[in-house]
């Protein structure tokens, strides 16, 4: 039996959606906001609760744990009764990931009306269950939104609007957790309660107007057997665990940047103003996401080229101007390095993230034992090469899987567990040996996803080979 007709099929292939992918830069951006608070959580429950860095870490666990738990869910049931998503559509998959989402942040107020930590985790579970669902129909939703061959450009366009969310979270976040709502007398979890309500609200919002909206279904109502599906794929199996050390290494640092800048070898940076230099990290991501995207586009080379160097520069001073502090010398080093590296390899998503898994070791090196300036900013940095890595990695690892791409979608999510995993892992080591030091959990990391855009990508096939037919 051939390969069923997917929704990247011929008759779409030349064809660009760009009504659609508007609209669902908009709901990359929401869960970017949302997902980076997450950093500001662990500091504020770990003052709130008198938790180690083990248990606030707990934080990342509950939030990406449910990442997996449900894109398990997702994979049993397609092996069972088909792909779901094959047959409601991705629109309707992401109405049901909004309203999930909405119930979740709605539970932070009974929860901190308890004072609760157990009912936080509870409730970050819920969300995550909803955002497993969105990243299970939104990315390969936004793939199929025109071209195969600009798949990627399309994604790490995405991603960057998801990245300007995390970039603006923090200091968004920190301002309203540690400053607004922070009653003086009242324990330090209260502060969470009016926002959380305000992104119930906002996703429910969210899913009336996606409900209303004119999308294309994209439904595919052909079932893909009951066999292992997309886990056949060599370079699908990899690209699960490359997700799972991307999306750890990425979380560990992120996770760990107010408490490491709060240090005294880092100047004892008050948490408020650490979540503001938190927004370069995030911010780094934007930046490399949006440059990914032009740097695999079609536009005209020299068009290519110009926005490829303006960019940058043009994002990290909106990064500044939002965070209201100037980056250093190092950071402008930094973005140089990036600049040449987009040159170099640009035109190969693999040796992108061969290069840049690369950079991240050295740079994490540098956190770990070099200067104040230096370590502070190197670590930093490390979003700006973390940027284009998850768009590649999820591209490569579903290309040619024509209607098992949304199966390999769920596996690839059940994959952000390494967020849930690496993080607590990282509080431990953090909690014996020094936060510094404890950033070799995200070393490893980062030297796997080197490994997959080295050679993990092409495992098990041809470069250019169409991949094996489904079994009937």
């Amino acid at each position: 039996m051939a390969i069923p007709t997917s929704p990247a099929t011929p008759s779409h292939s030349r064809q660009t959606y760009r009504g659609p992918f508007a609209v669902m830069t908009v709901l990359f951006f929401m869960w970017g906001f949302m997902t980076v608070w997450n950093d500001i959580l662990i500091p504020r429950f770990k003052e709130a609760f008198e938790l180690d860095y083990f248990r606030a870490m707990l934080v990342q666990f509950a939030f990406f744990g449910a990442y997996a738990a449900g894109a398990l869910a997702y994979y049993i049931v397609s092996m069972v009764s088909g792909d779901p998503i094959n047959r409601i559509g991705y629109k309707n998959g992401v109405i049901i990931g909004l309203v999930a989402s909405a119930v979740g942040s709605a539970l932070f107020y009974p929860a901190a009306v308890m004072t609760s930590y157990p009912f936080f985790l509870c409730a970050l579970f819920i969300v995550g269950l909803g955002f497993a669902m969105l990243q299970i129909a939104a990315n390969p939703y936004v793939t199929i939104l025109g071209p195969e061959r600009t798949a990627s450009s399309r994604l790490n366009l995405s991603q960057a609007f998801n990245s300007f969310g995390t970039t603006i979270g923090p200091i968004i976040g920190g301002w309203m957790i540690f400053s607004l709502f922070n009653r003086p007398g009242a324990n330090g979890a209260d502060s969470v309660k009016v926002p959380y309500l305000c992104f119930a609200a906002v996703f429910v919002l969210l899913a009336v107007a996606f409900k209303a909206a004119h999308l294309p279904d994209f439904a595919n109502p052909e079932r893909v057997g009951r066999d292992l599906g997309a886990l056949r794929y060599p370079h699908t199996v990899l690209g699960m665990l490359a997700i799972f050390m991307y999306v750890g290494g990425e979380v560990s640092v992120g996770s760990a940047v107010i408490n490491f800048l709060g240090t005294p070898k880092m100047g004892g940076i008050p948490h408020e103003a650490a979540s503001k230099y938190l927004a370069f990290f995030w911010g780094g991501l934007m930046i490399g996401r949006f440059m990914g995207a032009i740097a695999m586009s079609e536009l005209r080379g020299w068009l290519r080229n110009l926005l490829v160097v303006c960019v940058p520069v043009a994002a990290t001073g909106v990064v500044a101007y939002y965070a209201g502090v100037p980056p250093a010398r190092h950071y402008g080093v930094y973005l140089v390095l990036l600049l040449v590296a987009f040159f170099a390899v640009s035109a190969s998503p693999n040796r992108m993230l061969t290069l840049f898994g690369i950079i991240n070791i050295a740079l994490l090196a540098a956190g770990m034992f070099a200067s104040r300036g230096l370590a502070m900013w190197s670590v930093l940095g490390i979003g700006l090469f973390c940027s284009v890595m998850w768009s590649n990695i999820f591209s490569l690892a579903i290309e040619g899987l024509g209607a098992l791409k949304s199966q390999a979608s769920s596996l690839l999510v059940m994959a952000i567990l390494g967020g849930a995993v690496l993080p607590p892992l990282q509080g431990a080591l953090a909690d014996r040996f020094g936060i510094q030091h404890s950033f070799v959990v995200p070393m490893v990391a980062f030297a796997y996803v080197a490994f997959y855009g080295a050679y993990g990508y092409r495992a098990g096939r041809a470069t250019d080979a169409p991949p094996p037919p489904i079994p009937a």
